[in-house]
């Protein structure tokens, strides 16, 4: 049996159609904002809000660990992102004299 290879991706315009049928078959408002879609195949398995981690998964497959990674993901780029705006901070801060 050979594992089935998992790509991460943010979601684009093109997206929203299987977004909102995802979220269909998992009984749940589509998510908003900035997504992370987790594709096993062709075919969409979960989408996950990267801000709130807010995640919506295909209830007949099985998504936890595609979910998990979504979240994982998200979670390293909004550490980031943070980090990338304190950094912006403090080199705008004024050298000691």
């Amino acid at each position: 049996m050979t594992t089935p290879t998992v790509t991460i991706r943010r979601a684009t315009d093109s997206d929203a159609s299987a977004i909102s049928m995802l979220a269909a078959v998992a009984s749940a408002s589509p998510p908003t904002g900035t997504l992370l879609v987790g594709e096993v195949g062709d075919e969409l398995w979960a989408a996950v809000e990267v801000e709130t981690g807010t995640a919506i998964a295909d209830p007949f497959r099985p998504s936890a660990d595609v979910v998990a990674l979504l979240r994982l993901k998200a979670e390293r780029l909004t550490k980031g992102e943070s980090a990338a705006r304190r950094r912006s901070r403090f080199h705008l801060l004024p050298r000691a004299a």
